[in-house]
């Protein structure tokens, strides 16, 4: 699939919904970020929350048009959520990414899902009145 100037093959439907599914089942299970997703998604909501995170990645990576929503805004609601939690979604996501995919194709979804963080941030940061300037990349 074409990714930008990028052709990887590996990055299909098939392993957009492994890399869903296997990564909010660790962000389930995680200690920190866990009990802020178990707070927002109702218990009986998590199989349409799957499938909207399968159509956002699916939309993000192979430009289609399954995606028809606005991600930023529950992030906004969240007055606790801090870069701490980012920090520890990117780790899970980027372990999922590595599992998933060969290691060309996981940089490219991991990269993706750098910019999206660093995007939300700067977001949250400007709704919540601070100095965007200072919000730095995460590692």
């Amino acid at each position: 699939m074409a990714i930008g100037t990028f052709t990887r093959p590996d990055i299909d439907e098939d392993r957009i919904r492994r890399l869903v599914h296997g990564f909010y089942g660790a962000v389930q299970a995680d200690p920190l970020i866990g009990p802020v997703f178990q707070r927002e998604i109702a218990h009986e909501r998590w199989p349409v929350h799957l499938e909207k995170m399968c159509a956002f990645w699916s939309s993000v990576l192979l430009r289609t048009d399954r995606y028809d929503g606005r991600p930023l805004s529950p992030h906004l609601r969240m007055p606790d959520l801090s870069d701490e939690h980012f920090q520890r979604w990117l780790e899970l996501f980027r372990r999922t990414a590595h599992e998933t995919f060969e290691t060309k194709s996981a940089a490219v979804v991991i990269g993706f899902a750098q910019r999206i963080a660093q995007s939300f941030r700067m977001s949250i940061a400007f709704h919540r009145g601070g100095d965007i300037s200072s919000v730095r990349p995460l590692s």
